[in-house]
């Protein structure tokens, strides 16, 4: 019986986050511009959100576009952008054909208004979908979310709505983008690089942390397997 349980194939984790860190070193490796690697790198995100469906993995979260990433050159930003709008104008259909949820964790004032109504309508398109849910992490801060989860509860208090005695962890949690999303069980980090980069500070408390040296373009569904292996 031993042998055979050794066997088994143990449980996805229910909930994925992956940092895709790399797009510019790969790109400059093969002499490329930024763009390039960017541009790839959406690839991968297609690759790493079918292979989580296939995976029976609930919740696949990717840290987008950071607000850090607002102080890279303008160039690359607008590239980025346009990457993004091209993304939610022709990969949405996609992503409904496979039955996955699509949802935007972040700072959406930042954004602009025509990238806003386009998540807008991916939300929608998207909100009944059961095989996945795809969390994109948008103009988004670890620090940002727990300090306007916090504003929230200040607010709430100043309005009667609730004591500050009434605060506690779940509270605080249910403030957050990520409300009513389970905390990671597993986070990846591609390119080497061994930090969480204000990326979920609250949510990743217990996650377990995978890095990998796969720069993201490179990043496919053995390279997924692996790291939930591990």
């Amino acid at each position: 019986m031993s042998r055979e349980r050794d066997l088994i194939a143990p449980a996805p984790p229910a909930h994925v986050a992956i940092i895709m860190d790399g797009n510019g070193r790969w790109a400059k490796s093969r002499g490329l511009p930024r763009i390039a690697g960017h541009r790839r790198g959406a690839e991968s995100v297609r690759r790493a959100i079918t292979a989580s469906a296939e995976l029976g993995i609930s919740y696949l979260t990717l840290f987008g576009f950071s607000s850090e990433n607002w102080k890279r050159p303008t160039d690359e930003v607008n590239d980025l952008m346009g990457l993004l709008r091209h993304y939610l104008r022709g990969g949405i259909a996609e992503l409904h054909q496979q039955s996955v949820r699509m949802k935007v964790i972040g700072d959406r004032a930042r954004l602009a208004p025509d990238i806003v109504t386009l998540i807008d309508n991916a939300e929608k398109l998207t909100r009944d979908n059961t095989r996945l849910t795809l969390i994109v992490a948008l103009s988004y801060g670890g620090r940002d979310d727990i300090v306007q989860a916090s504003r929230k509860l200040a607010e709430d208090v100043a309005a009667g709505r609730i004591e500050a005695k009434d605060i506690d962890e779940a509270r605080l949690s249910s403030s957050l983008f990520t409300a009513g999303i389970p905390d990671p069980d597993l986070l990846i980090r591609t390119s080497g690089e061994q930090r969480i980069s204000n990326f979920l500070l609250w949510q990743l408390a217990y996650t377990e942390l995978v890095f990998t040296e796969t720069l993201w373009p490179d990043f496919g569904r053995a390279d997924l397997e692996k790291a939930i292996s591990d």
